[in-house]
């Protein structure tokens, strides 16, 4: 039940399957307190920025790569001073102070000019250091300074779509890969003329067989919240547990349980922010005096996901295959208006998720996303419910996927109205 009752897949991925780039693991950070962001292969940017350009355009985003290589060139630079700095006060360190105590050792028999000489010698070399430190605090600030923006203007860029990903400008462009509908099923033909009676929408459904109070659902949560009763929490848990025992038992994944309230890093670092950051909701902790803020997680991707975060993982153990059922919150910002009844666009539901690390290579990728697909389909068709591959144009793959493949499930109760004023399916 809910508003995405489909198993979702990634490899690293969105509520459809979706295929992430294949980047390697960046090296350790050399300043491990300094925040370093890398949505996106830093290295390979600098080395291809045409390539990052080429994304941008074609995934219809805003973001200036030149000025992000500008001040990263200066962040570089600035870093580069300060190490040497560094380097620099480190060595005069051992150096003048062995010097510094021998000069104060023979100021106890000098006398006149030749003390005054030791003294003002002395004061010389304790100021070096301290210029160094200074030095080292001003280029800190400047970095600092550069920080917040670069650190936007880095997440703000979108993965490159992969080559073989259809161009185009949004949904309106998305290419049908194939579509599947059990035997006896005709999409060409209205429901009424291949079952003999007119459709139910789900809402006829759902208020005939008691399975769902919306009144006391928006009562207790408001508008886009709803209660699931007797037969309907009955049906939502099977079918849920369905898709998860076909994920464990058949597909030999590891059933994993994860937090579904996060650090904003979190859902950074699997690509849900900035992008999706008005879909989220905010704890906002810190105003309680908490360290950090809060989020509720739209999909349990990001908690599988963050359990290898900061990690480096040995190829031995790749791939490591994981599915997790949990509960799932959107805001659904800028949905008024729209599928306003029923159980579409909701503030929370459940949700299956499958998630794949494999090995940062293109060939081994692809044949993970194919088989996530697989899995997708093969529980469609053993519940014989018609549905679609639509393969996502570069302006509909979003900031954070390389390709996606949305799956689609015909409905006898949506779409537009035939001429007896019902839906004639979609």
């Amino acid at each position: 039940m809910g508003d995405r009752p489909d198993l979702s897949g990634s490899l690293i991925t969105t509520s459809t399957v979706a295929r992430p780039p294949v980047v390697p693991s960046p090296p350790p950070d050399p300043e491990p307190n300094r925040i370093e962001p890398r949505m996106i292969d830093l290295k390979n940017l600098r080395e291809d920025p045409d390539r990052y350009r080429e994304g941008v355009a074609a995934k219809n985003a805003n973001v200036d790569i030149d000025r992000v290589l500008r001040l990263d060139g200066e962040r570089r630079r600035l870093q580069t001073e300060q190490e040497e700095a560094r380097a620099e006060q480190k060595r005069l360190g051992k150096e003048t102070g062995p010097q510094i105590g021998r000069l104060k050792g023979s100021l106890k028999s000098a006398e006149g000019e030749e003390r005054a000489r030791i003294e003002a010698e002395v004061v010389e070399l304790e100021k070096r250091p301290i210029a160094l430190k200074d030095r080292i605090q001003m280029l800190e600030a400047e970095i600092q300074a550069i920080d917040p923006k670069f650190h936007e203007l880095l997440l703000a860029i979108p993965q490159p779509p992969a080559a073989d990903v259809p161009r185009g400008r949004g949904s309106e462009d998305n290419v049908e890969i194939r579509q599947w509908h059990p035997d006896g099923f005709d999409p060409g033909a209205s429901f009424a003329d291949q079952r003999g009676f007119a459709p139910k929408t789900h809402l006829d459904l759902v208020h005939d067989l008691g399975l769902v109070d919306f009144e006391r659902g928006v009562k207790m949560g408001g508008s886009r919240h709803y209660v699931l009763t007797g037969a309907g929490m009955r049906l939502h848990q099977a079918i849920l547990r369905y898709a998860f025992d076909f994920m464990t038992v058949e597909q030999g994944f590891t059933a994993m349980s994860v937090p579904v309230v996060v650090k904003e890093e979190c859902m950074e670092g699997t690509g849900f922010f900035p992008g999706g950051r008005d879909q989220a909701y905010h704890i906002e902790e810190s105003r309680r005096g908490s360290g950090h803020d809060l989020y509720l997680t739209g999909t349990g991707e990001v908690g599988l996901m963050g359990l290898h975060a900061d990690e480096i993982v040995d190829a031995a153990d790749l791939p490591i295959t994981y599915t997790t059922v949990s509960t799932c919150f959107r805001r659904e910002a800028g949905a008024a208006g729209k599928d306003t009844a029923g159980l579409y666009r909701i503030h929370q539901f459940d949700k299956v998720e499958q998630v794949v690390v494999c090995k940062a290579d293109v060939a081994e990728q692809k044949e993970w996303h194919g088989r996530m697909i697989g899995f997708v389909e093969s529980i469609l068709q053993s519940l014989e419910l018609p549905y679609r591959l639509l393969q996502c144009c570069t302006g509909d793959l979003g900031a954070k996927n390389e390709d996606m493949i949305d799956v689609e499930c015909w409905m006898p109760g949506r779409g537009a109205d035939g001429p007896d004023g019902r839906p004639g399916g979609a």
